[in-house]
């Protein structure tokens, strides 16, 4: 029983130690979310100052508008598919979710006739697809947790180039779909598909009704509010070429703001979870401890009485 007692501390160390590791990371992830949805409510504004910028600007065209990245593309079989998980674990079924939609849709679009070009985001994705051989157009690694505007414009470079790419050029694709995870609050982070490009004007809608969202710029046919006139220079085009891609640029990077915090939230709530249960364990194994000890006592006693018996009964 000597050895039962052994078995029990070193599991107690053992669980002790990984406890303290997973409340560490709980509370890193929990100052740390607030900096990620502080960011993502510092982006708001701007995003939607660009939105209104780019619905005067195409108020103004009006039908007349001819924008590639408002153009549907039909010279194309090929979509690409922007997913947004995490680079590391301990986050729960966080980027579980996120591969379950991202390849529930990619089979939905295959089943379409198109080829599904994937552009992933974060280390435990690509090991995801490099496992199963399934080959990505580009990667980004390192900034899952804490996205950042240079990131953002690079993934939109390399998505706007290949979204305007001539039908040759076999990066070309028709249409891009991104997948993320759009946080509502700490306890409540759900999946999203977003079909980012080409982008459509017509009346604002709730993007909260359904899981797959069409990209909308509140554009002529919005008639709720009267827009003021404006002079545009050089002209209301020149504008708005100018400000769609940054428009694209500003929905790709609310999207990592969005996928980061829910990240975060994640993480804390396992590693929250990971925690309580390892209490648990300390719990069970030092009351099974206990009770080796008292056997091993009462054992002892029981060989003492017993000894003592055989020699009063030799005398």
């Amino acid at each position: 029983m000597a050895g039962s007692q052994r078995v029990y501390r070193a599991r107690i160390k053992s669980t002790q130690s990984l406890k303290k590791i997973f409340r560490a990371m709980e509370l890193i992830a929990a100052s740390r979310i607030g900096r990620a949805r502080d960011a993502a409510a510092r982006q708001r504004p701007y995003a939607s100052a660009l939105t209104r910028a780019v619905a005067l600007a195409a108020n103004h065209v009006g039908e007349e508008i001819r924008h590639p990245l408002l153009t549907e593309r039909h010279d194309v079989k090929r979509v690409a598919l922007l997913v947004m998980a995490a680079d590391r674990g301990m986050a729960g079924a966080y980027t579980a979710n996120v591969l379950r939609e991202a390849e529930a849709h990619a089979a939905e679009l295959e089943e379409t006739g198109v080829e599904v070009q994937r552009y992933v985001v974060g280390r435990r994705a690509v090991s995801y697809y490099e496992f199963r051989g399934v080959p990505l157009a580009k990667t980004w690694l390192g900034s899952s947790d804490s996205p950042s505007f240079p990131v953002a414009k690079d993934i939109a470079s390399t998505l706007l180039k290949a979204f305007t790419a001539p039908a040759e050029d076999p990066s070309a694709v028709a249409e891009l779909h991104v997948v993320y995870t759009h946080f509502k609050n700490m306890v409540s982070q759900a999946p999203r598909i977003v079909r980012m490009l080409p982008l459509e004007f017509v009346e604002e809608s709730d993007p909260e009704e359904t899981t797959i969202v069409q990209e909308r710029v509140i554009g002529p046919a919005d008639k709720v509010e009267v827009f003021p006139l404006y002079s545009f220079e050089p002209d209301p085009a020149g504008v708005l070429n100018a400000l769609l891609p940054r428009y694209v640029r500003s929905r790709i990077l609310d999207c990592l703001l969005q996928a980061a915090a829910s990240e975060l939230a994640n993480r804390q709530r396992a590693m929250h979870t990971a925690t309580e249960n390892a209490e648990d364990l300390v719990r069970k194994y030092t009351r099974l401890a206990n009770q080796a000890r008292q056997a091993d006592i009462t054992q002892e006693i029981s060989e003492i009485v017993s000894g003592a018996d055989a020699l009063a009964a030799g005398r």
